[in-house]
Parts: C-alpha cells; sequence; structure tokens
C-alpha cells in the first residue's frame, strides 16, 4: 500500500516540477529573444539617428500619428525601427504575462520594468519624429538601456536550461 500511495504522488510532483521548468525555459527564450531584438534595435536607432532625415511632413499631429506615418510614410529604416519597436512591445507584454505564471517575483518585477522602458521609448521615438528633438532621441536610447538591463538580470536569474531533465 505504501508503494501506491509514493507512485500516486510522485507523477504529481514531477508534473508541477516539469510545468515549471517549461514556464522558465519560455522565460528564457523570450528574455534572450527581447534581448536580441533590443541590440538590433539599439543599433538600428544609433543609424536612423546619424543618417536618417525624418521628413517634414511627419512633424507634428502629435505623438500617436508620428507613429503610423513613421510606419506608413518611411523612411525605410524608421519604418524597420518603428517596426521592430511594435514587435519588442508585444514580446514585453508576453514576458510580463510569463512571469506573472511563473510568480517569480523578480521576473515579475524586472519583466514589469521592461514593458514600462520599452512603452517609454515607444512614446520618446514617436516624440522625436513629432518634433525632432534630441532629448527625445536620448531618453529612447537610455530606456533601451533600461529595458536591455531587465532583460539580463532575467536571464541570470532564470539560469540554464537543465540538460537531460
Amino acid at each position: 500500500m505504501k508503494g501506491e500511495g509514493e507512485a500516486g504522488g510522485a507523477p504529481e510532483a514531477h508534473s508541477k516540477q516539469s510545468r515549471s521548468a517549461a514556464i522558465d525555459d519560455g522565460m528564457r527564450r523570450a528574455s534572450l529573444g527581447t534581448a536580441i531584438g533590443l541590440l538590433i534595435q539599439y543599433g538600428l536607432g544609433m543609424w536612423v539617428n546619424l543618417y536618417v532625415t525624418v521628413p517634414a511632413r511627419d512633424h507634428g499631429g502629435g505623438v500617436p500619428a508620428a507613429i503610423g506615418r513613421s510606419l506608413a510614410n518611411g523612411p525605410g529604416a524608421l519604418a524597420a525601427h518603428s517596426g521592430l519597436g511594435l514587435l519588442i512591445t508585444l514580446g514585453s507584454i508576453v514576458l510580463v504575462v510569463r512571469a506573472l505564471q511563473a510568480r517569480s517575483r523578480v521576473t515579475i518585477v524586472t519583466s514589469t520594468i521592461n514593458l514600462v522602458a520599452v512603452a517609454g521609448a515607444a512614446a520618446s521615438g514617436a516624440a522625436f519624429v513629432d518634433n525632432g528633438r534630441a532629448s527625445a532621441s536620448v531618453a529612447m536610447a537610455l530606456l533601451t538601456g533600461v529595458a536591455l538591463l531587465c532583460q539580463v538580470v532575467n536571464l541570470y536569474v532564470l539560469g540554464s536550461p537543465r540538460r537531460g531533465d
């Protein structure tokens, strides 16, 4: 009888461990993907800042309109920068959801800070398209750095996957 109880409890414990490992693996992959996206975005943003002129027709009209104009009217590098920013924003939302599922306080905090930083960078970018001020560009770069730091912390906390489990 004792063996039956142990056998009955072991699969349940293994199932919880497997679910936890799967959530951690998903968080790790999402954090790595977001970190890579942020690095590409950082480089693309420097390129846009140095070599791309935002068309005068895109100035004015406010921040929400600037996002649409940058995607629709280009130039191409600006449209790519804006499109990648939207993908990073979606990925950041996924990270918060995964962190909540994992119930890990550290990753909940870092993923939430990441999302706020990415949203702030997006708003700063739209403000840059709208008014061309250098302060908006600097804010974008600094907030991207904050978001990237959050992903590095996530990757450290989550560690590497265990092989053979």
